[in-house]
């Protein structure tokens, strides 16, 4: 017992720094791709409701393909091609350039693509719960079409969209586990590096199995706290 906790210490003897780095990393890489993935989820469902039918295409391209493709596959396109792509490019200028792409970027990229092919149909579904008599009303009282966005239709638009975004951000807490393959430091890789460097594998991935659990009832905590925040303000509205 004395061995298993030296192993799980904080310290020279034990492997708690390097697992506790790679929950930083973990969080850091999930925090970075929501906005993202969120940004780009909006403006993916505007271009779906467009009136214009090349953008409604692009978008319904775009989300059919990153919906479809594995997260493994998408990682391993923006990690490895994108790198190939950008090399090649270089190299019409510089014969001797060599580029590489952080793991890091890499990952935010490619789990940035894949939640808002998602996250695009949860506001599109958002945006077909409003009813089209908000919009007029908007205009009726004057307000353009950028503010009748911001001030009418946005904070509707939170509110009925959060319980989909929410399961989506869970999701992407997960699939944070995928970016151990391409080398970057995350719970997963520390834990399979302490693993094997101990021989206590069921130790160490218990402990990931935890962590993960953690994260995934603070993410919840969160939200539901966001909800009630969100309600009580559309109340007072």
């Amino acid at each position: 017992m004395d061995d298993l906790l030296t192993l799980v210490s904080f310290g020279p003897e034990g492997w708690g720094d390097d697992i506790a780095s790679g929950v930083g990393v973990t969080v850091s890489l999930a925090l970075a791709t929501l906005p993202l993935g969120l940004v780009l989820g909006f403006f993916i469902a505007l271009a779906k409701q467009s009136t214009e039918p090349s953008m409604r295409l692009a978008a319904n391209i775009y989300t059919t393909i990153f919906r479809g493709l594995p997260e493994l596959l998408t990682l391993f396109l923006v990690y490895y091609g994108a790198q190939i792509g950008i090399q090649q490019f270089v190299r019409l200028f510089d014969p001797q350039a060599s580029v590489e792409i952080n793991s890091f970027v890499a990952g935010m990229v490619a789990l940035g693509v894949v939640f808002s092919s998602f996250a695009s149909e949860v506001f599109l579904s958002a945006f077909r719960a409003i009813p089209h008599g908000q919009y007029e009303g908007g205009y009726a009282m004057g307000l353009s079409r950028w503010h009748t966005m911001r001030l009418v239709i946005l904070p509707q638009l939170i509110r009925i969209a959060l319980p989909g975004l929410s399961n989506l951000w869970l999701i992407l807490l997960k699939d944070t586990a995928l970016v151990s393959v391409i080398g970057l430091s995350d719970i997963i890789r520390q834990s399979g590096i302490a693993a094997r460097v101990t021989k206590e594998a069921f130790l160490f991935f218990g402990i990931a199995c935890l962590l993960y659990l953690a994260l995934a009832m603070l993410s919840s905590l969160a939200f539901t706290a966001i909800e009630r925040w969100t309600g009580k303000e559309a109340e007072a509205r």
